[in-house]
């Protein structure tokens, strides 16, 4: 399993992981010795960490520098966290700023796929999707893009967070978020079958046992936890 936490601009990571399955390869494989057989090397994927701002473009870039990263040390998968292309001051912010899957924005991350010859989950996009005009509410999608920049998959988070935060107040991604209706098959990608979640949908055992049961090899749950919902959340649950 997948997790992914923002943290503060300094803290900017790019970590390479080597899965530990049987790889379908992203790259010329490279034969390599264990013990008196030979292997093949392991598929290697980025887990990308950013703190989001409301400016988009700002985002793009440090995002677009972390995915070149990735892909010139030889990873064929990149992970970004939820909300990769804003976190708005308000709700109202937020809704402004969305835009739909066919926009500019995504348009920039297929074409940087493409450049970089390397697939991205994008892990939480504010999406207009096409009854948007009647509720003038958004989704958050989980969007996963091959190394041509094509959508393969495109998840929309089934449960929303409602929370009443102590010292803070509540928390109400309903008020301007609506449900997705579907689960994802998971999605053959050089890394292996990964089925697509988003943060708070990991309190819902069902949801990653109907993925593991459709063939799912790795579970991603890209967040964007805060200082308080991370560990009073995240840390648990996770643990």
């Amino acid at each position: 399993m997948l997790g992914f936490i923002t943290r503060p601009p300094h803290q900017l990571l790019c970590t390479g992981y080597r899965l530990l399955r049987t790889p379908v390869l992203c790259t010329q494989p490279r034969p390599r010795t264990m013990s008196s057989s030979t292997s093949w090397e392991l598929p290697l994927v980025a887990v990308c960490q950013v703190t989001s701002t409301p400016n988009k473009q700002e985002n793009f870039k440090t995002c677009a520098e972390l995915v070149q990263e990735a892909a010139r040390l030889g990873a064929c998968l990149a992970f970004l966290p939820e909300a990769f292309d804003f976190i708005a001051r308000n709700p109202a912010e937020t809704l402004l700023l969305s835009e739909p899957l066919n926009g500019d924005l995504l348009g920039q991350y297929s074409q940087l796929a493409r450049e970089c010859g390397i697939w991205l989950s994008l892990g939480g996009f504010h999406e207009r999707g096409q009854d948007w005009e009647q509720n003038q509410k958004i989704y958050n999608c989980h969007v996963l893009l091959n190394s041509k920049g094509s959508v393969v998959a495109s998840y929309r988070k089934t449960h929303l967070c409602d929370v009443e935060i102590p010292g803070q107040g509540p928390m109400r991604e309903s008020n301007y978020t609506k449900p997705g209706g579907t689960l994802e098959p998971p999605v053959k990608t050089p890394a292996g079958k990964v089925g697509l979640a988003i943060c708070y949908d990991m309190r819902f055992p069902e949801l990653s046992l109907k993925l593991a049961q459709a063939g799912a090899e790795i579970l991603t749950y890209p967040s964007a936890f805060g200082s308080v919902t991370g560990p009073a959340h995240w840390e648990l649950v996770s643990s």
